[in-house]
């Protein structure tokens, strides 16, 4: 029972994270207006974004490899308060003079560091706690509070803070966080106190220079990578200068690990077949991911002439398969082993891409029976990636011991971090590239204004269909390849009756 609580409770705190993840995206509009930013010009807002991104990255290989020493519950409520610590931070930017954006940016940052690192702890608190068949449902259904909450995010958000006008609109949203972040903190505490947990080796040292390397030279990435103005430009503004950083950050964590007798990340891990391909896996599926997250409310808005919530709406089949399939992988691993369900997941994701990549124009108004085929599709797509997710961290933890499990979790999580924003930047590069080599110059002879501005729309409208069913294509492609590295990496588990 106790077990129950604890994975609940952390879980809980870890949806309420992943809430405020995605909560910006409804809410920017109105946090922009507030701390002096022109709704035009959006890009300026990108560092609001980013900002939790690289604390988000950042915190990982910090965090989820001190929880090891220190222990899960501290590390947890640490990251839990810095977590609280940085809603404050964003709930008050703009009311003096001198907290505007760079506070705002500030606050994020510091809640992306405690939100980052409530994923591998949560994570790791179920591996701790249970074995066997019983982790793998554990962690599912973890991963499935961390999936449910980008569901609800935007809608979450918008919705508090409608109905929190009086009360300060949008950073009623933020201020909310304080009060549930020390209820959750406090009822793990509690039941810490009733708990047996795994102790902690004596002795046991974490390399902190490695992982703030790791964990700066990954930051440096995010920052890199994230498009601020990806109408015009595929990369920021900042890309040469963050990704020379980024690479001396991360060749200098590569001469440490060499170096060092205990390396921050176990040599025995790096020469697995297992690690490699899961990791590899995890980029793959992380990039692929994107592809869905971004690319169709676009298509949506730009194709299908829906309106912003309605594109944004488009995509609810796929939120809702996700969290879903996490739930049952993690009962379908306890059963078939994690390379078939993560084999099967996103098999059928590629599936679902390569149906999407044949979408027209009309796609909308396609039926089969009472459900449109586009939903279908995308809840299939949604079900594939979220049967990925128990298997593949499973099969992690089941090369490391109790002690390792947190920076275990949390490279899992980092690669398909890395993967959705390697994605997110090359194919925005890809996309931007192919819209004008589709479009050329269009010739337009119409002798009517308003038909010509009619046609010039329909050629627009035809390059962007063509395009996103090209990067369909691709995320097939990229499903594909890592269903073959699971099959090919992952080992079959072997049966035992243990909890």
């Amino acid at each position: 029972m106790e077990r129950r609580v604890l994975v609940a409770l952390a879980g809980t705190g870890l949806f309420i994270a992943a809430l405020d993840a995605y909560v910006v995206v409804t809410l920017l509009p109105a946090i922009m207006s507030d701390i002096g930013l022109t709704i035009e010009r959006l890009e300026q807002a990108t560092p609001i974004v980013t900002g939790f991104l690289a604390g988000y990255v950042v915190a990982m290989p910090l965090l989820g490899a001190y929880s090891d020493v220190r222990g899960r519950i501290p590390v947890y409520v640490a990251c839990i308060a810095a977590f609280a610590v940085g809603s404050v931070m964003t709930a008050t930017a703009g009311l003096w003079g001198f907290a505007g954006l760079p506070w705002l940016v500030v606050g994020r940052f510091i809640q992306g560091l405690g939100g980052g690192g409530l994923v591998p702890l949560s994570l790791a608190l179920a591996a701790d706690l249970y074995r066997d068949r019983s982790r793998t449902l554990a962690l599912g259904s973890v991963a499935a509070l961390q999936e449910a909450g980008s569901v609800f995010g935007p809608l979450y958000g918008a919705s508090l803070a409608a109905a929190a006008a009086g009360l300060g609109g949008w950073r009623f949203v933020f201020w909310l966080n304080v009060p549930l972040a020390a209820i959750c903190a406090a009822g793990l505490v509690a039941a810490t106190r009733r708990a047996e947990l795994p102790s902690r080796e004596a002795g046991s040292t974490i390399d902190w220079i490695s992982a703030l390397l790791l964990g700066v030279g990954l930051g440096l990435l995010v920052i890199a990578l994230y498009p601020d103005d990806p109408e015009h430009r595929p990369t920021n503004i900042l890309f040469v200068p963050a990704i020379i950083a980024a690479a001396f950050a991360l060749a200098a964590y590569g001469w440490r690990h060499v170096r060092e007798l205990e390396p921050l990340i176990p040599r025995d891990l790096l020469r697995s077949r297992t690690f490699i391909g899961a990791a590899v896996a995890n980029v793959l599926v992380g990039a692929a991911l994107i592809v869905a997250l971004v690319d169709v409310p676009l298509l949506g808005r730009l194709v299908f002439n829906l309106s912003q919530l309605q594109s944004g709406l488009l995509l609810t089949q796929f939120l809702i398969g996700v969290p879903v399939g996490a739930v049952a992988g993690g009962v379908l691993a306890g059963r078939v082993g994690s390379r078939v369900t993560a084999a099967l997941g996103i098999a059928l994701s590629a599936a679902a891409f390569l149906q999407m990549s044949g979408w027209r124009a009309d796609e909308l108004s396609l039926h089969a029976g009472p459900l449109r085929q586009a939903d279908i599709a995308l809840a299939i797509c949604g079900l594939g990636f979220g049967l990925v997710i128990a298997p593949l961290t499973a099969a992690v933890l089941a090369l490391t011991r109790g002690q390792s499990h947190g920076l275990a979790t949390s490279l899992v999580v980092l690669a398909r971090t890395m993967g959705m924003l390697v994605g997110l930047s090359a194919l925005t590069a890809f996309g931007l590239y192919r819209f004008h080599q589709i479009l050329g110059t269009p010739v337009i002879n119409d002798p009517d204004l308003r038909d010509r501005i009619n046609h010039l729309e329909q050629l627009v409208a035809a390059a962007f269909l063509q395009e996103y069913r090209e990067i369909f294509l691709i995320a097939a492609v990229m499903c594909v390849v890592a269903a073959v590295v699971i099959a090919l990496s992952l080992q079959p588990t072997r049966k035992s009756g243990g909890t």
